[in-house]
């Protein structure tokens, strides 16, 4: 991994010529991703992150925490005892400059040692499980890190929008897989990094696979395709 996400974090948080970043998929074109959205303050999130950071309480887990702003927040304005994750390293390095007390770069399947009340997985954080193959997975893993009662809260999107449709509503959704599992692909300063696979859920195919791993869970906000979910540990 060349982490250029991390690099992209790293100099905007130094103010070192950063650039936009790049991203596309299997399914779409390239697409800006401006780096200071990554370093949005609470009024400028999105209703889904705004309510997933309300319903957080008790010893939070930040998976994917990027340049921290969601951990920033629950640390900073509602006191609570956050440990921001990602795998990058430069992400993680910026999170601790930004004052974020509990910062580990580490892959979420390998950290362990600790239990918290509230896991974050949050701008499409159904995407770390990569493929419906690997959801069990991820989820055990995720129980394990969970107290009893404890709470996941992740968001998705159903791209089903994005298929072609014929002249009667049918979709053209294309053989051999979900049509949630992606290839996305992250571009800076000219370099790319290798695709990773990345998963976008429908509500219903998260439901089942919660349930199936000892999770209760409903829908707390939908916003047009996108959603947030709660999953309980039983």
């Amino acid at each position: 991994m060349k982490d250029l996400m991390g690099r992209a974090i790293w100099d905007y948080y130094n103010n070192d010529n950063p650039e936009d970043l790049q991203t596309e998929t299997s399914i779409s074109e390239l697409d800006e991703l401006p780096v200071d959205y990554l370093f949005r303050d609470f009024e400028e999130m999105n209703d889904i992150e705004q309510k997933a950071l309300q319903l957080s309480e008790g010893r939070i887990l930040d998976i994917g925490s990027g340049a921290g702003s969601h951990s920033l927040y629950l640390q900073n304005e509602r006191n609570l005892d956050v440990t921001a994750l990602d795998i990058s390293p430069k992400s993680v390095e910026v999170c601790k400059l930004r004052g974020i007390k509990k910062a580990v770069c580490e892959n979420m399947l390998d950290f362990s040692g600790e239990t918290f009340d509230t896991i974050l997985l949050l701008m499409n954080g159904t995407g770390v499980f990569e493929s419906l193959a690997k959801i069990d997975t991820y989820l055990q893993k995720l129980y394990s890190l969970l107290n009893k009662g404890g709470q996941i809260l992740i968001d998705s999107t159903d791209i089903l929008y994005m298929f072609d449709r014929d002249k009667d509503g049918g979709v053209y959704i294309p053989a051999g897989g979900y049509y949630g599992e992606l290839e996305y692909v992250v571009h800076y300063k000219g370099e790319s990094e290798e695709p990773i696979t990345w998963l976008y859920l429908d509500f219903n195919t998260l439901k089942n696979a919660a349930k199936n791993n000892g999770f209760k869970i409903e829908r707390v906000l939908k916003d047009e395709d996108s959603y947030l979910a709660k999953l309980i540990k039983r």
